[in-house]
Parts: structure tokens; sequence; C-alpha cells
């Protein structure tokens, strides 16, 4: 059950409420596979179906909601593939990110990386899926930010949604939570020393860790993981970020 949009907010109801449901896609409070009422949505979440219809087709476009006429809207089943082919662009754009905030980082933006990895210790003994994701989230958007490459850090965002639901169920069945925030202690460490190399290569195993946690999620979950003919994902990813890469990578 959804709880109600927050009225109050200034942020705009199509935009709260795509975040919202991209929440509870990644977090399996929507299943894959499950099918999607626009209007029990709207109910739940206190929002005419208007901003709910946009929210599904944003979804759609991110390879999250599959919209069949006449049939109804359901969650896609995650691809393996899809993961895959997000990871490779996600390492490619983020290694060169770390690169970069090894020359522009900040003190403050240090300071901001340093606490978000105390945090993360804090709760290693009692791993919490959510308040982890979170907290990694904000440690890799930090980093963007100290290189100044907003504009990389959406590309990622728009290519990872298939990604963020393997992140989420990792945690607690696949990858130990403290090797996790030990990669993300190397990858600080080395911004620490403005050492690029050292940044750009701890950045990579960290981002590498889910191809040993993805096959060991589809054998204990296979109901939740779309067969993928070869070269074909349950759903693609978006174009616009595979060319929004590009123009990254090639600058």
């Amino acid at each position: 059950m959804l709880s109600k949009i927050d009225a109050e907010s200034s942020e705009p109801i199509a935009r709260r409420v795509y975040r919202v449901l991209r929440g509870a896609i990644v977090t399996m409070q929507f299943r894959p596979g499950q099918a999607l009422s626009e209007q029990e949505i709207a109910d739940q979440l206190g929002v005419s179906r208007q901003p709910v219809r946009e929210a599904f087709i944003k979804l759609s476009e991110a390879g999250l909601l599959t919209i069949r006429p006449q049939r109804g809207t359901f969650v896609v089943k995650i691809s393996a593939k899809q993961v895959l082919d997000a990871r490779f662009v996600r390492e490619a754009v983020e290694r060169a990110v770390v690169r970069k905030a090894c020359e522009t980082i900040t003190p403050s933006g240090l300071t901001e990386l340093r606490d978000n990895l105390k945090a993360q210790w804090d709760i290693a003994e009692d791993p919490n899926p959510e308040r982890f994701l979170e907290l990694d989230e904000a440690f890799h958007r930090a980093i963007a930010a100290a290189a100044e490459c907003d504009y990389a850090w959406r590309i990622v965002e728009e290519t990872k949604a298939q990604m963020d639901r393997v992140r989420y169920l990792s945690v607690p069945y696949a990858t130990p939570i403290r090797r996790l925030i030990g990669q993300h202690q190397a990858v600080l460490e080395a911004i620490t020393a403005r050492d690029p190399a050292r940044a750009e290569t701890a950045m990579g195993v960290h981002l590498r860790e889910i191809l040993t946690s993805l096959p060991e999620l589809e054998g204990k979950f296979p109901d939740l993981f779309s067969p993928d003919e070869p070269g074909v994902g349950a759903a693609k990813m978006p174009p616009r970020a595979v060319g929004r890469a590009r123009t990254v990578l090639s600058r």
C-alpha cells in the first residue's frame, strides 16, 4: 500500500508520483510481472489519474513497465542482459567522473563523502537495504557533483533502472554489505590522495561487483527474471541515455 503524496511539497505532482512508483518497483513492493492499475494507484496516492498516467509512460521509457493496449500495464521482469548493458555504461561514465573528482573535489566535498561513508559503516552491523541504497546513491551522486559532472550523473540515473533492482536484492541475499562499504572506502581514499588512476581502478572494482551477484540472484529468484534471447533484453536501455553516454565519453 502506497502512502498519499504530500500536498504541501513544492515538487511537481507528476515528478513525485514517478519517484514513488520507481521506488516501489526497485524495492520489490511492486513485483516483476505484477499488473498495475492507474485508478488504484491514483486512489492510494490521493492524486488524479493524469500524473499516474504520465509516470507510467516515463517508467515504460525507463524499461520498468510495459504498457499493453487493451491488456494493461505490467512491471517488467528483470532482464539480466539489460543489467549488464547498464553496468557497462555506468562503469565507463563513473570511471571518467571519479578521475575528474580527484582534480576538482573541495574540502567540503571530501567532508560530505566522509560523513556519508561513516553513516554506511554505522548500519553495517544491522543492514537495511533501503537505507544502504539511499547512502550508496548519495555517495556516487556526491562524487559526480564534486567533479562538476551533474550531466553525467543524469545519464547514470537514466541507464540503471533495472540495475537498481538487482542492487536492492543483492544486499540481503548475495553481497555482504561490508564488502560494498569497503569498496566505497577504497574509492574515497584514492580521491583523498588525489590519485586518479587508483580511484578509477577502485571504482571499476566496485561497479563490477554486480557481475558476481547477478548469477546468484538469478538462481535464487528465477521468477523475477526474464529469459533473454541472444542480443535481446526484456526491456531495452533508453536510447536517449545511450546517446548522452556517448556524448559524455567523447569529451
